[in-house]
């Protein structure tokens, strides 16, 4: 049963103040935030902290970020409404959801088989219908839907894939953490020419690896 009641939805605007107090000013992003029901996307044994500005395990390996984190990289992509978003790592979906909560149409890649199958049945039940889920490589991006205005990838790359800049729209925008091992720079980076970008970063950060999928079969949800 997918429940969001009074206690949850006081909850969220408690954790909304948070992540204001801590820096984000975009209202729009703050305002998604309090959209989007986190406990839905989180196993039963962690609703009690749902609305902790704490990252929670979804299995593979995975995490659904951190509420400021996601707040963050939605802030420094400047959502507009009917913005073309391809997101890299869908996990629990929780960030598409913020995205579509903005107006954007979100394009979303998940490499991990059965979480892309878990999060595709799950955003069917929450009626996200402009969201589109893929299962395949996120190092590849979406050739066939590009190009993007705005591209935000959820895993620390050792730099930014070739395939997502020639992607970009001229004058888009990418977010990236980029770095080895543990520990990214927040990279923003805007599309200039068709070879120049303006890189610009934004503190450190931590995310798990973002890892090519060997399976080259893809599958896409339009929902």
């Amino acid at each position: 049963m997918l429940e969001d009641n009074y206690r949850h939805q006081g909850l969220r605007r408690k954790l909304v103040e948070s992540i204001r107090n801590k820096g984000i000013k975009d209202e729009a992003v703050l305002k998604a935030i309090n959209e989007v029901p986190r406990h839905l996307f989180l196993d039963s044994s962690f609703l009690e902290y749902a609305y902790e500005d704490k990252p929670f395990a979804i299995g593979w390996g995975q995490t659904i970020s951190q509420p400021y984190t996601v707040a963050f990289q939605t802030q420094l992509l400047n959502i507009k409404k009917g913005d073309k978003v391809l997101e890299i790592g869908t996990g629990s979906g929780y960030q598409a959801c913020v995205l579509s909560e903005m107006g954007a149409k979100v394009f979303t890649i998940e490499r991990i088989k059965p979480l892309y199958l878990k999060t595709k049945s799950f955003l069917t039940k929450l009626n996200y219908f402009n969201i589109k889920i893929f299962y395949g490589d996120g190092y590849k991006g979406l050739p066939a839907y590009a190009p993007f205005d705005k591209i935000l990838v959820t895993a620390g790359a050792p730099d930014i894939p070739q395939a997502l800049k020639a992607q970009l729209k001229i004058g888009g925008i990418i977010v990236i953490p980029v770095g080895h091992g543990h520990i990214q720079d927040m990279i923003k980076a805007t599309k200039k020419t068709e070879t120049e970008f303006d890189i610009e970063k934004y503190g450190k950060f931590s995310f798990v690896p973002l890892l090519e999928n060997k399976d080259n079969g893809t599958d896409m949800l339009n929902i």
